[in-house]
């Protein structure tokens, strides 16, 4: 295993680094940008950008919200700033948290914006929950569908043509673009970036069928799955629909955000701490995410969200990279019991069918089988154990493409 020799990020990432002659990662180096850059200049690029979309007949700008830090900034500068008059979009997975929640609710009141919240069928989520773990490792896919689809429908059906997003997250983590890039949305990118290569389509009992994992088929049909359907490319022409990241035109730092918001609008963080990392102010959205969520990633790629966390607030100059690596000490191993018990009985699902699931997952770069345990190379030297090894089928797995021991 290899590590970032600047922040704590390892070389196998699930946003791709590279690294230089130094042992510096590719997101390290894009991050360090951000001092170089006249900032000035670049809200007066979107100052200018915007203007073309002013409406006096009709919403000027859609936003994709969940109520969190993000959110809230961005309707903050649209509003505020720019002196436009958005549309709120949300698509809500269910999972949200009382202190998300309560932020979420209170948006269309502090910012006096129309607001639309879309909530799936339970049942349905429930399903795609299932189908989701079993296929890709990941419960939330569908939150991930959801969110980047739903502000385009709506930008479709109200003919709204600009969509505002946050951070472009493949850069913000990987680098895998430079800030000079000013990349857009794309439906390459919502599918390859934040589908990971699959879409709604491969949900449905059909789709399933089609991937060869017929035993994963939850009776779903593509009239199940109608707010994952991105527009179609005469859709989008029509009306001439594009999505910007804001964070090419205002510096993004999430600890300012936070204070800023918190400041005018009085956002709430969660009041009860995370079980896998230090923030409390990300995610508050989907209780997963910093919880079940990302111990996935974890055992597939060995490191999680007491990684990125450290990695945003090292590039930040908040968080040396001494106090970075114990945080990945502290919180990245960890396997959350909180909301692994909800997500459980939501799904009715057994914690050693999860396990067995979760070691199906186990990257062989990273990890290797040793007396019928899971060990892997640490960012702090010594390799160590992290558990029994669930599923038996994996122990003649690594044997042919891994490393037991």
């Amino acid at each position: 295993m290899k590590y970032c020799t600047k922040c704590v990020y390892p070389g196998v990432a699930a946003t791709p680094l590279t690294f230089d002659e130094n042992g510096v990662c590719s997101g390290c180096r894009v991050a360090a940008q951000v001092t170089t850059l006249d900032w000035d200049k670049r809200l007066q690029m979107l100052k200018d950008l915007v203007k073309p979309y002013r409406s006096n007949s009709n919403y000027d700008i859609i936003i994709g919200v969940s109520g969190g830090k993000d959110s809230y900034f961005q309707t903050h500068v649209a509003t505020k700033v720019l002196g436009l008059k958005p549309l709120l979009v949300t698509y809500h997975g269910n999972n949200y948290l009382p202190e998300g929640e309560y932020n979420l609710q209170r948006m269309r009141e502090v910012f006096d914006c129309d607001h639309i919240i879309f909530r799936p069928s339970v049942d349905v989520l429930i399903k795609l929950n299932r189908i989701g773990f079993k296929l890709q490792g990941d419960m939330n896919l569908q939150n991930h569908c959801g969110i980047m689809t739903v502000p385009m429908q709506m930008a479709v059906r109200f003919k709204v043509p600009l969509v505002l997003w946050g951070e472009k997250g493949f850069m913000d983590l990987g680098g895998m673009y430079s800030y000079n890039d000013f990349v857009e949305y794309t439906a390459k990118g919502r599918k390859e970036h934040a589908m990971r290569g699959y879409d709604w389509y491969d949900f449905t009992d059909a789709g399933l069928e089609k991937l060869e994992h017929p035993e994963l088929k939850e009776g779903l049909a593509d009239k199940d799955l109608l707010w994952g359907q991105y527009p179609s490319d005469d859709e989008i022409d029509t009306v001439g629909v594009r999505g910007i990241h804001l964070s090419f035109y205002v510096r993004w730092d999430a600890n300012a955000h936070v204070k800023l918001v918190k400041d005018l609008y009085d956002w709430q963080p969660v009041r009860k701490p995370f079980e896998r990392t230090f923030r409390n102010f990300s995610n508050l959205d989907d209780m997963h995410e910093n919880g079940i969520h990302d111990y996935l990633k974890f055992v597939k790629l060995g490191y999680g969200r007491g990684s990125d966390h450290s990695c945003k607030d090292i590039r930040g100059r908040y968080m040396t990279r001494e106090e970075g690596v114990e945080m990945v000490r502290k919180y990245d191993h960890v396997k959350p019991r909180r909301d692994l018990e909800r997500w459980l009985q939501y799904v009715s699902m057994t914690e050693d069918e999860f396990d067995a699931v979760c070691d199906t997952f186990r990257d062989p770069r990273v990890w290797w089988i040793k007396n019928s345990e899971w060990w892997k190379d640490n960012i702090w030297g010594e390799p160590s154990s992290y558990g029994p090894v669930a599923n038996p089928v994996m122990l003649e797995k690594f044997n042919k493409w891994g490393r037991v021991q």
